[in-house]
């Protein structure tokens, strides 16, 4: 008699290898897909942008930037997320999968705790890894960025703003990540279990409670992330204050200063229309390729 492998019952001498595999291919589907928003939200949350780079909103932006550039600019950048992205969600899904089981995570029941420790686990061993790379490619979203290449890019900052330029804006990217993945995944599992009971695979489920997931998490952390783009790209910055920032609160102080309490929502609109269907897209994918019927036959 044959029998089908439950959803999420994957074998145990192939769960992690499947798991990390199937976030690889996850990531660099979400990052590849909804890049060209993402160069909006990169550019709308630059301060100090010359007014050919200011913008009112996502359309304006669209019609302004493929006016002025080409609609290729808006892909500027995009090698180093393809680069970076699959490891890093490789590396993210499989300390998710991983700290979820040893925290209990999957057994009976919502396990908001477990599904949190879960998600920010996993995404500090990510973002170590990805940090680089989101940093040579806010350099090339810019507008009128001079770096054409992933390498060029990477071996200018380095040799005029050292190694530490890498990661100046790692401590804010975890202040952003850690909360946004805790939220993320917890409202994504509390979704999903109250939609779909039965742990079937259900990629209309998994649309709908990554999206709401992704948007829920994106909107909460908007400030922090507006935040790490002026750390990201303050060596492209001509204004003093924001070449000088060295740390989170130096960059709340610059955006207080200069913006008030509307600069902390800046990119907030592109932000959630990146995350929302990027993190639809990242749990339908991953579930999809993690699923049993894809890496695994059917046993008798």
């Amino acid at each position: 008699m044959v029998e089908e492998i439950d959803y999420e019952g994957l074998p145990q001498n192939a769960g992690l290898g499947v798991h990390m595999l199937a976030g690889a291919l996850a990531g660099i589907s979400e990052h590849a897909i909804m890049f060209p928003v993402d160069s909006i939200k990169t550019r709308m949350q630059v301060f100090g942008a010359s007014p050919a780079a200011i913008y009112s909103g996502v359309g304006n932006a669209f019609t302004k930037i493929s006016s002025t550039e080409g609609m290729r600019a808006l892909w500027r950048g995009v090698s180093s997320v393809i680069l970076g992205a699959g490891p890093a969600h490789a590396v993210h899904f499989g300390t998710l999968e991983a700290v979820k089981e040893l925290a209990g995570g999957n057994e009976s029941g919502n396990q908001w705790l477990a599904t949190a420790l879960a998600g920010g686990s996993a995404t500090i061993a990510a973002d170590a890894f990805m940090n680089p790379f989101d940093v040579i490619k806010q350099r090339m979203q810019v507008h009128q960025s001079q770096f054409r290449s992933f390498l060029s890019c990477a071996t200018t900052v380095y040799r005029a703003e050292g190694f530490a330029a890498f990661y100046v804006s790692y401590p804010t990217t975890l202040a952003i990540s850690i909360p946004f993945n805790a939220i993320q995944y917890t409202v994504y599992e509390h979704i999903k279990r109250v939609v779909n009971p039965g742990n079937e695979y259900s990629p209309q489920t998994h649309i709908a409670a990554g999206g709401i997931a992704g948007a829920v998490a994106a909107a909460v952390t908007t400030p922090l992330d507006v935040a790490k783009t002026m750390l990201q790209t303050r060596g492209a910055a001509s204004a003093q204050d924001i070449r000088n920032v060295r740390g989170m609160l130096d960059a709340f102080k610059v955006i207080w200063a200069r913006d008030g309490v509307r600069g902390f929502g800046r990119g907030l609109t592109p932000r959630v229309l990146t995350t929302m269907p990027s993190s639809a897209l990242c749990w339908m994918s991953y579930e999809f390729f993690s699923a049993p019927r894809i890496f695994h036959p059917r046993v008798p």
